[in-house]
């Protein structure tokens, strides 16, 4: 009996997550957010292999 009344209340609130609209607004700034941190960790990972390189030649002329 109490799987049953569990199921039932499982599947209202199923249910109503997935007819909220809200939901996919969520969603669509998670993936937006994915794209911006992708390009940002990408941008940062390029231009600090250029910097180091650039540091290496600085202290190397510097010597």
């Amino acid at each position: 009996m109490w799987s049953t009344l569990n199921h039932g209340k499982i599947m209202d609130s199923l249910t109503t997550l997935w007819s909220n609209e809200e939901g996919q607004d969520v969603a669509e700034y998670s993936v937006m957010l994915a794209v911006v941190l992708v390009i940002v960790v990408g941008t940062i990972r390029l231009i600090g292999s250029n910097a180091s390189n650039v540091f290496s030649n600085v202290a190397s002329g510097i010597q």
